[in-house]
């Protein structure tokens, strides 16, 4: 048997560093995510970056990836630069927003969501398919968007009913979905794709994640800066339709009584 280089463990050894049994790292190797170790002799020996590859392909098992996405992962960049993807990837796959959804009993939405103390079950489905809730097995329901709520509240409160909330709500989203596709095509046409063409170097993946982060709150700027024009214009032909109407309308005349 020869002897193991400095740095070097048989996997055994590496098992116990990591805290995997063999068969889970073997399996890892059959399946790509973890290089083939340097044989000697009869002996396979593993290093650091076997050590390393394994604690980020746990992390980004932590973080939602399947083991498939994961060797596409490694398989797009080696040492360093896999690190660089999945920080990317990580960054990608991040809420746009940091908006704390909040965990309430079915009966406190009755009051928006229904009627006769209890939610509309059509009502509440529409409104889990739309993203603004969801039902948990405990019957308690998950309101992803506090401030979706609150408007939602506050339009019952103007007397504004929860189906025309909800219609109103799934316009916005068709739309607001156009808006996100035309904000990611941006920044795939002139971000990625020139940095992809370009080999992906090394040196400019902070750049590319830079761009990432600004964008998100240049989209959330720019998609409101241009609502407040469009609200602002459909305010103003509403308006000159409704004087137009009440203009055509001849006010009734009421007869004065004589004593």
């Amino acid at each position: 048997m020869s002897k193991a280089a400095k740095g070097e463990m048989t996997i055994r050894e590496l098992a116990e560093q990591t805290g995997m049994t063999v068969r889970n790292i073997r399996a890892h190797q059959t399946r790509g995510l973890l290089p083939p170790p340097v044989v000697r002799g009869r002996t396979g020996y593993y290093n650091e970056e076997h050590a390393a590859r394994i604690s980020l392909t746990r992390e980004m098992q932590a973080d939602g990836l399947n083991l498939e996405a994961i060797r596409r992962v490694l398989e797009s960049g080696d040492g360093g630069s896999a690190t660089e993807i999945f920080d990317f990837t990580r960054a990608l796959r991040a809420p746009f927003e940091d908006e704390v959804p909040e965990i309430v009993e079915a009966d406190e939405l009755a009051n928006v969501w229904g009627a006769g103390g209890t939610p509309d079950p059509d009502l509440m489905r529409r409104a889990e398919k739309l993203g603004i809730l969801r039902a948990l097995p405990d019957g308690r329901i998950e309101v992803i968007s506090p401030r979706l709520q609150r408007a939602a509240v506050a339009l019952a409160e103007l007397g504004v009913g929860p189906e025309g909330a909800l219609a109103t709500a799934e316009r916005l989203r068709r739309h607001a979905d156009g808006v996100a596709r035309a904000f990611v095509e941006l920044f795939v046409k002139e971000v990625w794709d020139p940095f992809d063409r370009a080999g992906r170097p090394e040196g400019e993946w902070s750049k590319v994640r830079e761009s990432l982060d600004r964008m998100r709150p240049l989209a959330s700027d720019a998609l409101l800066a241009v609502f407040q024009i469009a609200m602002g214009e459909a305010v103003e032909k509403a308006s000159d339709r409704t004087l137009r109407v009440a203009a055509r309308r001849k006010p009734s005349k009421r007869r004065s009584k004589r004593k």
